[in-house]
């Protein structure tokens, strides 16, 4: 088991080979899951999905994506508490996007 845990980080330190097709990006229905956002603990990657301050309200916070790091695996939509199997978030919060679309509006990705 320890032996598989050291071999999952190693992997999050290899350098990308390739760029992925889609990335998850956060829209305005995101609410943070109350401090506990799935999202964030189902994915694979280290610093993809962040915790911020929602702006809007103060009091709560959000998630953030670092396009950067986002390998467009899905998990974040589809992996739920206890491994049950989510349609998406359950806000509905989180959108996957081509990633042409994304580097047109935002200027392209330096892998």
């Amino acid at each position: 088991m320890a032996l598989t845990i050291v071999r999952e980080q190693e992997k999050k330190k290899e350098k990308r080979k390739r760029k992925p097709k889609i990335l998850a990006i956060i829209n305005d229905a995101c609410t943070g899951c109350s401090g506990s956002p799935i999202c964030v603990t189902e994915c694979p990657i280290d610093d993809c999905m962040n915790i911020v301050p929602n702006p809007d309200a103060p009091v709560f916070i959000r998630i953030e994506v670092n396009a950067l790091n986002c390998i467009g695996c899905k998990k974040c939509i589809s992996k739920g508490p206890m491994d049950t199997y989510l349609e998406g978030c359950p806000w509905d919060a989180i959108d996957m996007v081509p990633l042409a679309d994304f580097e047109a509006e935002h200027g392209v990705l330096e892998y």
